[in-house]
């Protein structure tokens, strides 16, 4: 692949990013946040702990105060080289001491906190032990959009991994399907996302004939039959962001009815990804897309939202889905990915990552659409 290499974050990003959290958590009436391992911690400090254990590691944010890292004492030099370090305290705790009675010197004693979603229960409730007073609610549910609108290096990034996965489509189209397993297939992917830079592979679904009517079929030893039609999805993580796209090949020529199956779901897609503009509702994505098939009288066969967001991690807020009335702001991004499922018979799923402009959308994805057959 050719191209400038993707923007790298700075100091200053990652104070922005965690000034801008503890504001946006106290707009919504929250005394803090307090962030563990994992993809929140990363984005706000650029701080990846060698290993995530028992011990205690976390981030104490509140509007008007400087941001505290708790962290075990043998690991506080991992965390002083984190490029989001110079706008942080931190404050180490050794092995025999107590670490919530560290993390609670930090907290309102009756205060409610977001936490995030995957801090471990023995921390949440040693933090509770520590101050009963005390209440929290989950990231996702206190400030589902906190990393929801991306600036320009993140959209960058994004780019890279979506060319990066459009790269890995484009080969996997040349190779042996017929008469080889799913999971051969599936491993050919994996290599090609790591060869065109990907650090991570999530997941590579590749799910033939009736397999393709399981969304979320994981690639097994079916042998690839001549006329399977043939889903595909797969994404992971380069330079730490996403990629995740679908396309639906046909091993050799398809019949009248699964060109028209895969026609439907093309028109839908674009339907969706149409429906995108500053100012509509994420629902407006999944009712575009649901009507176009629920309209040639598909409907009871699109089983699943039309999208979900995608940044530090492949599966975040935004979710494209009836209900959800979050409008979409420039910046975001997110799959736009309609599906029609045939039980028994064969599945058909076209999925881009798309990004909100000042006026619209922009596809991440830019390979063919359009039914894409293979030897």
């Amino acid at each position: 692949m050719t191209g400038a290499a993707p923007a790298s974050f700075t100091a200053d990003d990652y104070e922005a990013r965690m000034e801008r959290a503890a504001r946006q958590a106290a707009d919504a009436g929250l005394a803090g946040l307090l962030v563990a391992p994992g993809p929140d911690l990363v984005w706000l400090t650029g701080y990846t702990p060698t290993a995530v254990t028992e011990r205690l590691t976390l981030l104490v944010l509140a509007a008007g105060r400087d941001p505290v890292l708790v962290v075990p004492t043998l690991e506080a030099p991992d965390a002083e080289r984190a490029l989001g370090a110079g706008a942080l305290t931190l404050r180490d705790w050794t092995d025999g001491k107590d670490p919530y009675a560290t993390a609670a010197a930090l907290l309102d004693a009756d205060g409610r906190f977001g936490i995030s979603d995957n801090a471990w229960a023995m921390h949440l409730l040693g933090l509770q032990k520590a101050l009963p007073g005390t209440s929290y609610a989950s990231l996702t549910e206190a400030l589902p959009m906190l990393r929801a609108v991306k600036d320009a290096a993140e959209l960058e990034l994004l780019a890279a991994a979506g060319a990066a996965a459009d790269a890995a489509f484009e080969e996997i189209r040349q190779v042996a399907f017929a008469g080889r397993r799913e999971t051969d297939v599936a491993a050919d992917l994996a290599a090609l996302l790591r060869r065109f830079g990907h650090s991570q592979v999530d997941f590579t679904i590749v799910a033939s004939g009736p397999n393709g009517a399981n969304p979320h079929h994981e690639s097994g030893d079916r042998v690839i039959e001549r006329g399977d039609m043939v889903v595909l999805d797969f994404g992971g993580l380069k330079d730490g962001y996403g990629s995740d796209t679908s396309r639906t090949v046909h091993v050799g020529e398809p019949t009248d009815e699964e060109r028209r199956v895969h026609d439907l779901v093309r028109e839908a897609q674009e339907a969706g990804f149409r429906a995108v503009r500053p100012g509509a509702a994420c629902q407006d994505v999944d009712r575009a897309a649901r009507a176009v098939i629920a309209d040639a009288g598909y409907g009871e066969y699109f089983i699943h939202r039309t999208g979900h967001g995608i940044g530090v991690t492949t599966h975040e807020p935004p979710y494209m889905i009836e209900g959800e009335e979050q409008p979409l702001v420039p910046g975001m991004c997110f799959s736009v990915e309609p599906g029609v499922y045939l039980p028994g018979r064969f599945g058909v799923r076209i999925e881009d990552i798309v990004t909100v402009t000042g006026d619209g959308g922009r596809r991440l994805n830019d390979t063919g659409r359009e039914m894409a057959t293979v030897d």
